[in-house]
């Protein structure tokens, strides 16, 4: 048995206690937006203002009761990377707090504004500005869909894209971290990005652009350390890609067989496994994923069937389906996309985000301290070790915040670490993040409440 490790601190989310923004600020805000980008970018109605103010937060029981926590006072939806900076020029000339958001598809509350003030929605800036061999950009506000059509016009697709495809890529690039293709090339932080334009949260808010590695500081940082107006990311290949649909009735032979899969040629751009019990949430029932063996699932290349089929079938378990038209299906049962099935089914559970070798060497010991888990495993592609390993969604019962407070410490003690989805408080890279907030928010506008002091 390993050594004790020492166990994580956590630092819970807050609600602050938030001054209301002055009303003249507001108004003379409201006036040079309508002015610059036209009054119908601008909204103040209350439907408006509280969709702009949420998120998929209340997937988290813990945050649920908090929510909405913070409510915009204006919104703004800017036609363009241009119309972008200028909203947060203006901003910043009258002092008001600013929130970005591209469709509010994070889990942790992250384009929540908990101060108030202004958001801006990126979702009208979508245009594709150039496909390159090997790389995309475009604005902040355009779509995975519509970025892995053009990719796929020069015969290239995306890297890495999250499990919801109609998500934005600024918004995918400052509140997430993986998804499919992640298996083979990592999170957003390993290189995936190019270039990034970040404004300023400054009077005149000029655009500068942030190269790899620099901008690992905007990656996953909420916003805080700049506003995301263009990314340039990764392309690959592409490749003819197929579902496969396989069963086993052991985890120790499922995970065997998933560690071999990591290395098929060409590598997968999925790979997921859920024990029985998370199988049996899924709605409706299919017939490629029986409910009472564990699901190992893969987006693979088509001309890899037969190495995976043998792979499979050497560790126990058997090919339930291969579906050409399958990927999208794979894509919808990944990441936190599950998360939302599971808890769909079974409101008393809640999720954990996790890693460690005990999630699966030191699966009983795990169900001691997580009483009534259930476990996903997505395969992740780890740079600092040159490999790929499990990560995880670690669902299990939720009675209290105290109390699922102490099993995440306590799962450190059998080699599981938690990676905390309850809070809205960024938690790392934080020497990166805060010498680039100030850097690009000297006067603290960004998104504030997010950042923990030094």
């Amino acid at each position: 048995m390993a050594e004790p490790t020492a166990r994580p601190r956590f630092e819970q989310a807050r609600l602050p206690k938030a001054t209301p923004v002055d009303p003249e600020a507001l108004n003379s805000l409201d006036d040079e937006l309508s002015r610059i980008l036209g009054a119908g970018a601008v909204a103040r109605d209350d439907a408006t203002r509280l969709t702009a103010s949420a998120d998929w937060a209340h997937m988290s029981p813990v945050l649920q009761p908090m929510l909405p926590g913070g409510v915009a006072d204006l919104v703004v939806r800017p036609p363009d990377a241009d119309g972008i900076a200028a909203a947060v020029g203006a901003a910043h000339r009258h002092r008001v707090p600013v929130t970005v958001r591209g469709q509010g598809t994070g889990n942790y509350g992250q384009g929540i504004p908990l101060f108030g003030g202004l958001v801006i929605d990126t979702s009208r800036a979508t245009k594709v500005l150039a496909v390159e061999d090997g790389w995309i950009t475009a604005e902040a506000g355009a779509s995975f869909v519509l970025m892995e059509k053009a990719a796929l016009a020069t015969g290239q697709e995306l890297a890495i894209m999250p499990s919801t495809v109609g998500s934005t890529i600024g918004g995918f690039i400052a509140g997430g971290a993986g998804g499919t293709g992640s298996i083979a090339n990592g999170a957003i932080w390993d290189g995936y990005i190019r270039s990034l334009r970040v404004v300023p949260c400054t009077a005149d808010a000029t655009p500068v652009d942030v190269g790899y590695p620099d901008n690992i500081a905007q990656s996953h940082a909420y916003g805080v350390s700049g506003v995301i107006s263009t990314a340039t990311v990764a392309l690959r290949p592409a490749r003819s890609w197929t579902a496969l649909f396989t069963s086993f009735p052991e985890l120790d032979g499922a995970v065997a067989a998933g560690l071999e899969l990591f290395d098929l040629e060409p590598t997968p751009r999925l790979l997921s496994l859920d024990e029985a019990g998370v199988v049996a949430t899924y709605r409706p029932a299919d017939p490629a994923m029986p409910a009472d063996r564990l699901s190992v699932r893969g987006i693979v290349t088509v001309d890899s069937v037969d190495a995976a089929t043998a792979i499979v079938e050497r560790h126990g378990g058997r090919v339930e389906a291969v579906r050409p038209k399958g990927p999208a299906l794979v894509t919808s049962l990944s990441y936190n996309h599950t998360t939302y099935r599971v808890r769909k089914a079974r409101p008393e559970l809640t999720h954990l985000q996790c890693s460690g070798p005990g999630l699966t060497a030191r699966r009983s010991e795990v169900a001691e301290i997580a009483p009534e888990s259930l476990l996903h495993l997505e395969g992740f592609y780890q740079p600092s070790t040159g490999g790929r390993d499990w990560a995880s969604m670690l669902f299990l019962r939720f009675d209290d915040v105290d109390t699922l407070y102490d099993r995440m410490t306590r799962l450190a003690d059998v080699e599981v670490y938690v990676n905390d989805p309850h809070t809205w408080v960024l938690h790392y890279n934080l020497d990166l993040i805060r010498a680039a907030a100030a850097r690009f928010d000297p006067d603290g506008l960004l998104n504030p409440g997010k950042l923990p002091a030094a």
